[in-house]
């Protein structure tokens, strides 16, 4: 009763959206080579390689392309590279570029570039840092061929290259490239199959896209994303309603073609509609995330992070995350259910949790006397919202002095990257959620990484770790990386805690009934993508 009361009300409101939408909006009805998006965030930032923030990764399939990209059975495939060789040895790897390949300002796509964008990608991305671990140094032979010679040999080259989501090594001119990584670069120019419309953009409104006429796609059929890249709409307009109901509103009114992100309660609304398409396009979903700040008290101490690992109860997160059963599962595997390398090894306490008893005890031993903790939410991503008010319910029930702190996500981004005192502006713990797809292997899993100054927002040190991913990436074969994996889960799960998952589930996403060629993937792609 009290979910058809919710998608009443929200019914409610969305026919007084649909009513004052026209007069208001100031919107043109949707045309055919014109498609209207609305994202899950609002862009912020337009440099995928400084932030993982999906919605960057989102922008930036759109303006940049890949040396590689992966298939629909996660294979890599050749992208802007035509030809390629390695040595004997497998300490060389020589690559030679798609002729006719163009930056969005009319430039050719040089080796020179392609060099630059794989260093600055390697310095800020848990694989591209294993890479260049590997790696003795990267030289043009001429305009349209360079080799990566190596130091040892690395057997996921290609998948490195062609890393499906963030931090995806997109390839920029070299004057961009340059920028130092830990900086954000001033302007998008890319070689994909749309250009950004940097003078439209309106932060916090409206991002604009339109076709790249010397984009030059692939003959192979789109897969994943890989293929050929066919743009079939002129334009493309983002466009960023942070309430859900107005969101509905324009969809249901055509004055929006696709809503990447539809809250729980508008998928009734959405599926009584002929008009409109509810599509789970990406089968294993996501994991919810409840990361620590390592480098800052109380959770500089593992104690305090198990304390909040063995209060964690994942049906409650996903309740309120997801809501329907159907579109969720507990899962405590480090590398994802449903993955090549899922395990239960060394999850006993977060399968077993709440224990509200043994976080006590572990709280007195970390000898936490109530000082205030800063949890950071962003209120327009109703998944981050969600997640951080059971955090915040959860840990006030067990004693932790719980300083909630609300944001939009473009200035929560940007805040979880520091690492200054929670007096000066700094934080204690963060939500987010990661595609499973991210998470699948020790290569891809940035959160459990243990390096240190290197490793993703939290900053865990765990030599341990380290040395196991390392010999992950050195195993002779998947008997041998499924063990290692297994002891990367005992390691994170009995010593340093990085993160805690909140669960596994999956995003519907709508579109109006006269849009199609929407690819199955974790990732909106807007190739292939056409209105009639």
């Amino acid at each position: 009763m009290a979910i058809l009361a919710r998608t009443g009300r929200l019914a409610a409101l969305i026919l007084a959206a649909l009513l004052g939408l026209g007069a208001s909006s100031g919107w043109a009805q949707s045309d055919s080579k014109t498609l209207r998006f609305i994202p899950q965030a609002d862009l912020r930032s337009i440099d995928p390689i400084w932030t993982t923030a999906y919605v960057t990764r989102n922008f930036g399939y759109l303006v940049f392309d890949t040396l590689f990209a992966l298939d629909k059975d996660f294979k890599p495939q050749p992208q802007m590279v035509d030809t390629w060789k390695v040595s004997d040895d497998k300490l060389a790897w020589t690559f030679t570029l798609r002729p006719g390949l163009k930056w969005h300002d009319g430039t050719p796509v040089r080796a020179a570039d392609c060099i630059a964008s794989i260093k600055r990608w390697g310095a800020r991305d848990a694989f591209g840092q294993k890479l260049m671990d590997a790696t003795d140094q990267i030289t043009a032979d001429s305009d349209d061929t360079f080799t990566i010679k190596l130091k040892t040999p690395f057997p996921l080259m290609l998948n490195a290259l062609g890393k499906l989501s963030s931090n995806v090594p997109f390839m920029m001119p070299e004057r961009l490239a340059n920028t130092d990584p830990f900086q954000q670069i001033p302007e998008a120019i890319g070689s994909g199959p749309f250009k950004f419309v940097k003078s439209e953009w309106e932060p916090g409104h409206k991002a604009v896209f339109v076709k790249n006429p010397d984009y030059i796609p692939r003959q192979e059929p789109p897969s994943l994303a890989a293929g050929g890249k066919v743009a079939k709409v002129d334009r493309i307009e983002w466009l960023y309603i942070p309430d859900s109901a107005t969101a509905a509103g324009a969809l249901k009114a055509g004055e929006a073609d696709w809503y990447e992100q539809p809250t729980q309660d508008l998928l009734p609304v959405f599926e009584g509609d002929p008009n409109i398409k509810v599509a789970i396009v990406d089968p294993l979903g996501n994991v919810g995330v409840l990361r620590f700040n390592q480098v800052q008290p109380p959770f500089d101490n593992p104690k305090m992070r198990e304390a909040v690992l063995n209060l964690v109860n994942q049906k409650d997160y996903m309740e309120a995350v997801a809501g329907d059963p159907k579109y969720w599962k507990t899962c405590v595997a480090i590398f994802v259910c449903g993955g090549p390398f899922e395990t239960t090894a060394g999850a006993d306490e977060l399968e077993h949790a709440p224990n509200l008893d043994k976080a006590k005890a572990l709280m007195k031993e970390a000898g936490y006397k109530g000082e205030k903790i800063v949890l950071l939410t962003a209120t327009d991503q109703p998944i981050v919202q969600a997640q951080a008010l059971v955090t915040q319910q959860t840990l006030t029930k067990a004693g932790i002095n719980v300083d909630l702190q609300a944001m939009d996500w473009g200035t929560m981004i940007t805040r979880r990257a520091s690492k200054e005192p929670i007096d000066k502006g700094g934080w204690n713990i963060f939500h987010t959620w990661t595609s499973a797809p991210d998470n699948m292997s020790p290569a891809l899993n940035a959160a459990v990484r243990g390096n240190d100054g290197k490793a993703w927002f939290g900053w865990p040190d765990d030599p341990k770790v380290e040395e196991l991913i390392s010999g992950w990436f050195k195993a002779p074969d998947f008997d041998a990386q499924k063990k290692l994996a297994a002891d990367i889960q005992v390691e994170a799960y009995s010593h340093e805690f990085p993160y805690v998952p909140t669960g596994q589930f999956v995003i519907p996403t709508a579109y109006r009934a006269n849009v199609s060629g929407v690819i199955s993937a974790p990732i909106p792609f807007f190739w292939n993508v056409e209105k009639k």
